[in-house]
């Protein structure tokens, strides 16, 4: 799935962004726990310009456990320090600032040294559309301060925020990279809302839903929609046939039907995105390393 969209607010944001990165002491990107990976901007490395940084990883309750333990294990084998959240029950916040202060002990050290008064640690938070950004700035700040919204493009200019007295945050708009080439990047962005639903197909969309819960979590989904059983995928020309008989199965199952008796395959796939965004199938992660090694 190619998908191109960025919007004029983005290319600006990035440019703010390089002219304030001299400013900054610690970048902290912020990744969606259920696609780690896709969730990752490659311009976050540009941005970033050396600067130390903190990969912290978002909506864990929505993710599953296991596959976030894999995930933080692949990213600090890489050198990265990571932190994993979830900004809506506020697990983890309180000791963000303390894992970002962390991170600029070197630089604290060479004030002192010189005989300065260190300042805040000034940090500036980035990550695609929707990942949950404001939402954590505002349990940061103790107080509503950015806007919220489970919708892309909420943010749209940049704002410092204090963090008490240890932290000053540049909050910045969400930014997606011009085009992605990877299709797996763009059907799990699309999946978890990331992208502006009238830029994608939602039966593809549903589709990969079903084929990672067919690979990973077989017995909620034949619970979920009554299904008798589940097709067996091997990577062939077949699996295509086989996930539309699925859809077929859960759209008698529901109801989705048109005259005649035809299976609405626009309304079944609105109903399995709907319940995956719902989080009617409970924790889910829609990658795993060894799918991105």
């Amino acid at each position: 799935m190619t998908i191109q969209w960025y919007p004029g607010h983005m290319a600006k944001a990035k440019r703010q962004m390089i002219e304030k990165i001299r400013q900054i002491d610690v970048v902290i990107e912020l990744v969606d726990g259920r696609s780690p990976a896709s969730s990752r901007n490659p311009l976050v490395e540009e941005i970033s310009s050396g600067k130390p940084r903190l990969l912290v990883m978002n909506k864990i309750d929505l993710a599953d456990r296991q596959a976030t333990q894999l995930w933080k294990k692949s990213f600090e084998q890489e050198g990265l320090t990571v932190h994993l959240v979830n900004s809506q029950t506020g697990q983890g916040v309180a000791t963000l600032p303390a894992a970002v202060h962390r991170l600029t002990a070197s630089r604290r050290k060479k004030l002192e040294d010189k005989g300065f008064q260190p300042h805040a640690d000034r940090a500036l938070i980035l990550g695609i559309p929707n990942v949950g950004k404001s939402t954590l700035i505002n349990r940061l700040a103790g107080k509503k301060i950015a806007k919220t919204g489970n919708r892309p493009g909420v943010t749209t200019a940049q704002q410092w925020i204090k963090v008490g007295t240890s932290m000053e945050l540049l909050d910045t708009p969400g930014i997606l990279w011009p085009k992605f080439d990877d299709s797996h990047i763009g059907l799990c962005l699309a999946a978890t809302g990331a992208i502006k639903e009238e830029l994608f197909d939602f039966q593809e969309i549903a589709f990969f839903i079903l084929k990672i819960m067919i690979d990973h979590y077989p017995e909620i989904l034949r619970t979920r929609y009554e299904l008798d059983e589940l097709p067996e995928l091997n990577g062939s020309d077949k699996d295509q046939e086989k996930v539309i008989a699925l859809f077929d199965a859960i759209g008698r199952k529901r109801g989705c039907l048109m005259g005649g008796g035809r299976i609405d395959y626009e309304r079944v796939s609105e109903l399995i995105i709907r319940d995956y965004r719902g989080q009617k199938f409970g924790p889910m992660t829609l990658e795993w390393p060894s799918m991105n090694s």
